[in-house]
């Protein structure tokens, strides 16, 4: 993001502040519609990040107002849902974006649940109504299903399948693409007149004027001004879901939809705010969006800036950041997870100091001397402070809850291309760890391998192109390697002799073992049966010492072997030449001669899974999970209306593509988590697949 010299008005208080985040999937027009809003109506040009793949942030005044608008456009494809979330905790507003003709899909849907359980404001934005299979009645009515309060406040005029104008129910006006009004025609009034009824009727459901509706009946004309006032009331509460036509490319809605964002949309002293505590889980206290309150602020996205280095997104949520601010950094992932993460572990750094600030604006960014609460702007310098931290001043130290983070299903392996590479990889990953929550890195001692756990296969690509670009670093790929088991199938009698008495010192150890398989999930057991002092009392312990190394090494296929027991029934020692070393090195090699293909089998690991997915498709989802040789431990009804949990036990193995799959049959309506349930054995045509 280029410097520049761009001017900006510092909004005097927070009440001169909006954030909204536009969200909707991958081809509705979100782009476009920042670009006109900054564009047409906020006198900008806009120049952001690709927003395919991450948050796009730009912030303008409104020319005649004087608020700060800032907004935050997120990626429409569902392996970034964290950078979606990540745009919500951002912003005090969600301006869903539906294009008519395509439905409302169940990523949407998911994420207006989400916006309901929290109760911030939304408003929904419906574009390519100028597409052939495009139909507004149809697009306001599924809007009414899925959202719930949610109403027109215009009317699409259509002209040889171009909208050109919106028919504006409250002022009973037409709007051309500048926002100029002229008089309905004949036609235009009754179509006003037939839906005008419902979004009043809508809009005194909400209002908190209990005479209003009790006027409205009696037959009073209540003023357009009026009914605003309790529209406006509605929306900022998150009671009443406005729907307004536009189309982005010719600029026609837009002056109404941001009349929404300014006027009805809340300032940060009404939005709702995040869970705040000390960074030790105390009561910080209550947390209010003020301007002189304490300095409480998140993270939100760190990058790295070819012109300004590390740069961190944070949002203020109390008080005012300054570059000469002392700041406590804070970050414990953990508390929210419910576990460790080896990536993020938690941290607590005192006199930290920002560096520059800076807001982004159209073309690059805008210095700053201070920031208050409400305010998205740009930090550099911010060395200890990872994507979600929370910076808080560093005599009153505050923890931000972090925004709800997707598990990473889908895994990668990756190696450097060359040796030389290998250092140069080992820090990018680290940085991208540091700025993408939903990235994880495995370093699986077992197979060897580096396994990038990702959302999907775009998520996938992107970081695989972050490491070439932006860090210069080649990597290519290869099939995740699954973690297998050996296990003996038998009882099976063997003799371990080590014995070497020429030359030097010599060796003497025998060994006579019996070994038998156990149940799954046992592990190792010794026992020892020797009688009349066969093997010397000191040496048992070194027959047990070989045997466990020897397990944890392989017998077999170089896996480590479990579920078995080991019994001690004879041997022989030499007063000068048995040792420890001779005893363990006797009953490892026992356990080697006692492995062939006909008394060790190789054990998959398999994870239970629990599946949710619509109820549509759960015959779906159960045909797919039997083909994955999954065992299907049984269904239910979800939390969710109109789904169904599915719970299977499914090999590893037959996870590796599992997230692409379940969203192609599921129509992407399904979701799922795996946990590791048990080893169990592994069909023989699969074991040479595997183990080569």
């Amino acid at each position: 993001m280029n410097r520049t010299d761009a001017t900006f008005t510092t909004p005097e208080s927070v009440d001169q502040i909006r954030s909204v985040v536009l969200v909707g999937p991958q081809g509705t027009g979100k782009s476009a519609l920042v670009e006109q809003l900054v564009t047409g109506q906020l006198g900008h040009v806009k120049e952001a990040e690709d927003p395919s793949t991450a948050l796009g942030v730009v912030s303008a005044v409104h020319p005649l107002t004087g608020t700060v608008v800032t907004l935050v456009d997120t990626p429409g494809r569902p392996d970034f849902v964290g950078e979606v979330r990540a745009g919500l905790r951002a912003a005090d507003a969600v301006l869903f974006v539906v294009a008519a003709g395509s439905g409302i899909d169940e990523a949407t849907r998911m994420l207006w649940r989400e916006c309901a359980a929290v109760g911030i404001p939304r408003a929904v934005a419906v574009t390519q109504l100028e597409l052939a299979r495009a139909d507004w009645d149809q697009v306001v009515g599924e809007c009414g299903r899925v959202f719930g309060e949610a109403v027109p406040m215009g009317l699409p005029v259509l002209e040889d399948q171009q909208l050109t104008g919106v028919l504006d129910l409250l002022g009973q006006v037409a709007h051309d693409a500048t926002g100029e009004s002229r008089a309905l025609t004949e036609e235009e009034a009754t179509r006003v007149e037939e839906h005008r009824g419902a979004l009043i009727e809508a809009i005194i459901e909400q209002s908190e004027d209990e005479s209003l509706l009790e006027r409205y009946l009696g037959g009073e004309e209540i003023s357009a001004e009026g009914l605003w006032a309790d529209l406006t009331a509605a929306v900022s509460t998150a009671r009443f879901f406005p729907i307004v036509p536009v189309n982005p490319p010719t600029g026609v809605g837009i002056p109404a939809l941001l009349d929404l964002v300014v006027h009805a949309f809340p300032s940060p002293a009404q939005a709702w705010l995040p869970a705040v505590m000390t960074p030790d889980g105390g009561d910080f206290g209550e947390l209010t969006a003020a301007a002189d309150g304490p300095l409480v602020a998140q993270v939100i996205r760190t990058s790295t800036d070819p012109y300004v280095g590390r740069l961190a997104l944070v949002r203020i949520f109390s008080g005012t950041l300054t570059p000469t601010s002392r700041l406590h950094v804070s970050g414990h992932l953990e508390w929210a997870v419910g576990h460790d993460l080896e990536d993020h572990p938690g941290h607590d750094e005192a006199d930290e100091r920002p560096g520059q600030l800076s807001s982004p604006v159209a073309g690059g960014t805008a210095p700053r001397d201070s920031a208050i609460a409400g305010e998205l702007v740009l930090v550099t310098k911010l060395a200890s402070a990872e994507t979600s931290d929370t910076l808080s001043d560093d005599d009153h130290p505050a923890l931000v809850e972090p925004w709800l983070l997707p598990e990473p299903l889908l895994p990668v392996a990756i190696q450097a291309a060359s040796t030389k590479e290998e250092d140069k990889l080992a820090g990018a990953l680290q940085r991208l760890i540091s700025e993408d929550l939903t990235l994880r890195l495995e370093r699986n001692a077992e197979t060897h391998q580096l396994v990038l756990w990702t959302l999907g296969p775009a998520h996938v690509d992107d970081v695989l192109e972050r490491l070439r670009e932006r860090h210069h670093v080649e990597v290519v790929t290869e099939p995740v390697r699954t973690s297998l088991r050996e296990t003996f199938v038998r009882r099976v009698s063997q003799q371990g002799r080590l014995v070497k008495q020429s030359g030097g010192h010599g060796q003497y150890a025998v060994v006579q073992l019996e070994i038998e398989p156990l149940g799954r999930g046992s592990g190792f057991e010794f026992v020892d049966k020797v009688v009349g002092g066969a093997v010397p009392r000191n040496y048992i312990p070194s027959v047990e010492r070989g045997l466990r190394h020897q397990l944890a090494e392989g017998v077999l296929g170089g896996y480590p072997c479990i579920d078995v027991r080991v019994t001690l029934t004879d041997g022989k020692a030499h007063s000068v030449d048995s040792s420890d070393q001779a005893f363990q090195n006797a009953a490892a090699q026992a356990l080697r001669a006692a492995a062939n293909d006909s008394t060790v089998s190789f054990l998959e690991p398999v994870d239970l899974v629990e599946v949710l997915v619509a109820d549509d498709f759960v015959g779906a989802v159960m045909a797919d999970l039997r083909s994955r040789r999954a065992q299907v431990q049984g269904t239910e009804p979800g939390e969710r209306e109109g789904h169904t949990v599915i719970r299977a036990e499914v090999p590893q193995h037959e996870l590796a593509r599992y997230p692409i799959d379940l969203r192609s049959v599921s129509h992407g309506s399904g979701s799922f988590t795996r946990s590791f349930a048990r080893y169990d054995y592994l069909p023989a045509n699969l074991a040479r697949e595997l183990t080569g």
